[in-house]
């Protein structure tokens, strides 16, 4: 039985012609308009809290460690030594926890262009947000897309594309000068990831992205998907490119069985098997 008078958070994808909905304890709890989207905060009844920009719904409490871990470890362990890090997007800072958890990096820049996203994060997430002062962080407000450009050549091991949906601020993350720029900042060996939407309902933009990463030169790529109960059809992937010749299939699966962190989705059994795409997936992204 609902309660009486029950309110909802209700998302509409209609690309997908769907919608879902959160029960909710109260109205929201928390909202701000930043220069360049509107970021608000609800307390639902059986997800936790809920951030959602633009009407669309970034992360929940509940099940936020499935997407922050599936965008950051299958990265790290697929680079033989990665120790400089950088984010693009990545302001709820969940990614940003899960990379300082590896022994390896030396220094993680987090680039985002809105800095409120951190501070009601802060406010409303502190879990995701507890690393932020780690030595190793540098957390930058800024435009990922010229710092990316500006950035030297050959000198991050792992780039990290944590980005909203393809429209407003995030939409230049999906295009080919980026990938192309990332590809240049890379060292050799150097492994971009970037979150590549749903496999059901997104090919045409997963297709898309492989195809600016082959385009700017990554050898190897690779289509994880995962569970993601919050994100429209509930379930989402993160799209790996190598710079190197090596097989993506080649990651560092003994240090991922005795990584010395906890996890709660990722293990080295998941990556392998996460690694095999289905065949749909496969026969609708094919190069």
């Amino acid at each position: 039985m609902l309660p009486e008078n029950h309110l909802w958070f209700t998302e509409y994808h209609a690309p997908g012609g769907m919608a879902q909905s959160w029960l909710l304890e109260a109205e929201k709890i928390d909202a701000r308009r930043s220069p360049y989207q509107h970021i608000e905060i609800y307390q639902t009844a059986s997800f936790g809290k809920l951030m959602a920009i633009d009407g669309c719904v970034m992360l929940t409490t509940r099940d936020n460690f499935l997407y922050h871990e599936m965008m950051t470890h299958p990265a790290l362990f697929s680079h033989a030594d990665p120790q400089h890090v950088a984010i693009i997007g990545g302001g709820d800072c969940g990614a940003l926890l899960e990379v300082l958890k590896h022994a390896t990096v030396q220094q993680v820049t987090q680039i985002d262009i809105d800095e409120q996203v951190t501070r009601l994060a802060e406010i409303h997430f502190p879990e995701l947000t507890q690393s932020n002062d780690d030595a190793r962080a540098s957390l930058l407000f800024d435009d990922g897309l010229a710092w990316i450009r500006n950035a030297e050549s050959n000198s991050l091991d792992v780039i990290i594309i944590d980005s909203t949906d393809p429209i407003g601020p995030a939409e230049g993350l999906f295009g080919p000068a980026f990938i192309a720029d990332c590809y240049r900042a890379l060292k050799p060996q150097g492994v971009i990831v970037q979150q590549s939407e749903s496999p059901l309902i997104h090919q045409p933009l997963i297709k898309g992205i492989r195809g600016n990463m082959r385009a700017a030169g990554f050898g190897d790529l690779r289509t994880l998907g995962f569970p993601q109960p919050c994100y429209p059809s509930g379930w989402w992937s993160a799209t790996l490119g190598s710079k190197g010749a090596g097989s993506l299939d080649e990651f560092r699966y003994d240090d991922a069985i005795n990584k010395a962190f906890a996890t709660l989705y990722y293990n080295a059994d998941l990556h392998r098997g996460a690694l095999a795409e289905p065949t749909f997936l496969r026969d609708g992204i094919s190069d």
